[in-house]
């Protein structure tokens, strides 16, 4: 192990040991709160790298300019707008779940600005002939598991935590799909014929879990509910496969967020109206609907060809 490493562990250990009490408050309202535990983990790295850079200084000491510092440390690091944001709003929660405890009476977070982010950023997806190729590159030894978990991302627009969640009771055999979405929100989502029977397929196949108990539709070999990581493994190493078969994708940056951002693409492409999307998507804002609203270059020449500008003839 390098020096850096151990020095990064050792104040790991520190910061958990000097700030335990008030991590442990955090913890307790994250999940009183509902938080999924993706998001859990997400916000206590963020704490904790936040107190490594104040630490051994008191909770109730730390002020505006700790937390401007840490952000403008960030900044310098080239961290990009949304982690630094999302490690605000990590900061911002740990005081405020701090105040509920009765811990602390202020949250020197909550006057920090945020940063600007780019607003409207075109989303990289796939388009419809391109989803349909990279479905056909699913293989390995459960084909039909990792088949049913691509095109649940890339034809029902799931999350990987979504995909993670699924439990056999969730699938409705006339052709829907409870869904377990952020904030713990459940959505309903019709299937496919095409997907539905592949799902079927998955249930018919389905590990026996190791524990009675265990209800996960997406089982490992070891019969545990297959983990966020290996989703993304599948999805990832199938994109793989298909830049090898396909060397002119090879430079496009790919991954299993991709394939829900394909899916909100395609559906927008195919007439679906926003408010729909929204639900089918499960954003708790339209604002995050319309990015999908983009269109191609192709579309774009189409607009300006309808135009026809009259040729100047010289006199």
């Amino acid at each position: 192990m390098s020096k850096h490493t151990m020095q990064g562990t050792e104040m790991k250990h520190l910061v958990q040991d000097t700030y335990e009490k008030e991590l442990d408050l955090f913890m307790i309202s994250m999940k009183t709160s509902g938080m999924t535990a993706s998001t859990q983990q997400a916000y206590r790295d963020d704490v904790q790298s936040f107190l490594a850079t104040v630490h051994p200084k008191k909770v109730e000491m730390i002020a505006r300019p700790d937390i401007l510092k840490h952000i403008a440390e960030m900044m310098q690091r080239g961290v990009g707008d949304r982690a630094r944001n999302r490690s605000l709003a990590a900061i911002r929660a740990f005081y405020r779940a701090l105040i509920d405890m009765q811990l602390l009476d202020r949250n020197p977070a909550s006057e920090v600005k945020k940063s600007k982010e780019e607003k409207n950023r075109i989303p990289v997806y796939l388009e419809e002939s391109e989803l349909e190729q990279y479905i056909h590159e699913t293989d390995g030894k459960y084909y039909h598991r990792n088949l049913a978990i691509l095109m649940l991302m890339g034809y029902a627009g799931l999350r990987v935590g979504e995909v993670h969640r699924l439990n056999v009771e969730d699938i409705h055999m006339n052709g829907h799909l409870n869904v377990l979405g952020k904030g713990r929100k459940w959505r309903v989502i019709p299937l496919q014929e095409e997907l539905l029977e592949v799902v079927k397929q998955v249930m018919e196949q389905r590990i026996s879990p190791k524990s009675n108990k265990e209800k996960a539709l997406f089982v490992s070999q070891f019969g545990r509910r297959l983990s966020r990581r290996m989703i993304q493994h599948i999805a990832n190493r199938t994109f793989d496969k298909m830049k090898r078969n396909a060397p002119d994708m090879a430079i496009r940056k790919f991954s299993s967020h991709k394939l829900r951002h394909s899916f909100g693409t395609n559906q927008i492409r195919n007439g679906t109206d926003l408010r729909t999307l929204q639900e089918l998507l499960g954003h708790k804002s339209i604002e995050t609907t319309q990015i999908y609203t983009h269109v191609s270059n192709k579309q774009l020449i189409e607009a300006m060809g309808r135009v026809k500008i009259p040729i100047q003839r010289q006199v």
